[in-house]
This record gives structure tokens, C-alpha cells and sequence, in this order.
């Protein structure tokens, strides 16, 4: 089987299983693991999967920059920002990360509610600039110009400084074993801080985040409180979330 054969045998798998391993591929490709392994890297520095120990698991379906997301799956994202909004209560301290799903929450805010919202988001801050009830602080930093959020030291030094009663993270990409994860190392070292700020943790994600992976580690999966995401919470793939203790909304 020649190498660009053996290419599409594996992604077809890792699209049908969501993700591979060298022993299972070395059987059906009829080659040794140590080919299957040399496979795998060459196909992520293609970017089209996420080499992991032992196989393979795909990377996040989405766009990263920002502009792109805000056309992207907003039906779906639009079902999380109304679940989301049962969460908030009034006197609640609030960080809102850069994601486009926390943006539609911001948009959804009602007037009457009273929150203090902290955000790295140049585009929430805009938002929440007419909200006459929401007192907004603001992380200054370095602005990572394909995300419209500020990261750095300065950011995460801000952040360090609140003990928020819930943190909104966008995702893009979560995996039961390899945890949430992220495409930039700043924009996730901001995230972490985040969640070390944070009482509790409301991960926002569209169904096709789960089970992928990224770069960039930026916390267990168990450390998540609820997952929010546009599907109803019996659906069979959110059974593993469950058993580690986390909501699924």
C-alpha cells in the first residue's frame, strides 16, 4: 500500500472513531508500528490530526481566527449563550474569555441583570459598553491580533487579582484523557489563569469540539464544573463527562 493509500486509511478511521492507535493501524495497514508512528507525524505536521501517545486523536473542526468563527456554527453557539444565561445571578463577579460562544452570551445579557464581568475580549467589552447594570474590567496586555484579546503577563497578572464566581471558557478542543486544550500557547496560559480565578468553570462548546485535541494544555477535563454545548444532555457521548462529575447542559 503506497503512502498517500495508507494517509486516507487512517484519517478515514480517525473521522469514523474519533481516534486511532498504532496497534490497531499496524494491523490494518499490514506495516510495522514504527511506520504507522512516522505516518501519523508526517499527517500532523500537515495539521490534519493530533499525534498523542500511542495514536491519534483529530484536531478541532473550527476556524481559530476570529473573524472567521463569528460566521461559524452560530445557530449552535446561540443555544449555548441561552443555556448559559441559567447560570448568572445578580451580584455575581463574571470573566468572560475571547470566545465567540461567550461574546453571544454577552449580547444575550438581560438589562436588568447586575454583574461585574472581567473580560481580555475587546469585542465583549464593546457589548457590555451600553449595559447600564454591568460594571466591566478590562485586562490590558498585548492584543493577539487573530483573537481580539489581550495576553501576557500584564493579562494574567489582572486576572490573578479575582476570585470570580464563574469563568466562561470557550473551547476549542476537549478530550476526556488529554484534557482541554488550545492553538496558541499565550491565548492558553491566559486561560489557565482564568480557571485558577475562577470558583466555578463553564466550558462552552459546540459538539464538535469534544473528543479533539490541540497544541497547548490548558487544564484537566475533570476540572471543568458543566459543559455547555448545543445538544441535549442525554445524548450517548456525554456519558464519560458525567462519570468524572462534570454538568452537561
Amino acid at each position: 500500500m503506497l503512502k498517500e493509500e495508507r494517509f486516507q486509511v487512517i484519517l478515514s478511521q480517525l473521522n469514523q472513531d474519533q481516534k486511532v492507535h498504532l496497534a490497531d493501524l499496524s494491523q490494518i495497514l499490514k506495516v510495522s508500528e514504527d511506520t504507522v508512528r512516522r505516518d501519523i507525524k508526517e499527517l500532523a505536521d500537515q495539521g490534519l490530526l493530533k499525534s498523542v501517545r500511542g495514536g491519534a486523536v483529530p484536531h478541532s473542526p473550527g476556524p481559530h481566527r476570529f473573524h472567521d468563527r463569528i460566521e461559524y456554527g452560530n445557530e449552535q453557539k446561540e443555544i449555548i449563550a441561552k443555556k448559559a444565561l441559567d447560570f448568572l445571578r445578580d451580584g455575581q463577579v463574571v470573566i468572560f474569555d475571547g470566545g465567540t460562544s461567550a461574546m453571544l452570551i454577552a449580547q444575550a445579557l438581560p438589562k436588568d441583570i447586575r454583574l461585574t464581568v472581567v473580560t481580555n475580549s475587546f469585542p465583549i467589552a464593546n457589548i457590555l459598553e451600553v449595559h447600564e447594570n454591568v460594571e466591566v474590567l478590562f485586562a490590558g496586555g498585548r492584543l493577539l491580533k487573530n483573537s481580539f484579546v489581550t495576553i501576557g503577563n500584564e493579562t494574567i497578572r489582572f486576572f490573578k487579582k479575582f476570585r470570580a464566581d464563574i469563568c466562561f471558557l470557550g473551547i476549542c478542543s476537549i478530550h476526556p484523557e488529554l484534557g482541554v486544550t488550545g492553538p496558541d500557547y499565550e491565548e492558553s496560559e491566559v486561560k489557565k489563569t482564568m480557571i485558577e480565578s475562577s470558583r466555578e468553570i463553564i466550558a462552552l462548546a459546540t459538539i464538535e469540539k469534544l473528543e479533539t485535541a490541540e497544541a497547548y494544555y490548558v487544564c484537566p477535563t475533570g476540572q471543568l464544573t458543566a459543559i455547555i454545548t448545543d445538544q441535549s444532555n442525554d445524548f450517548p457521548e456525554f456519558e464519560v463527562y458525567k462519570k468524572m462529575g462534570i454538568k452537561m447542559v
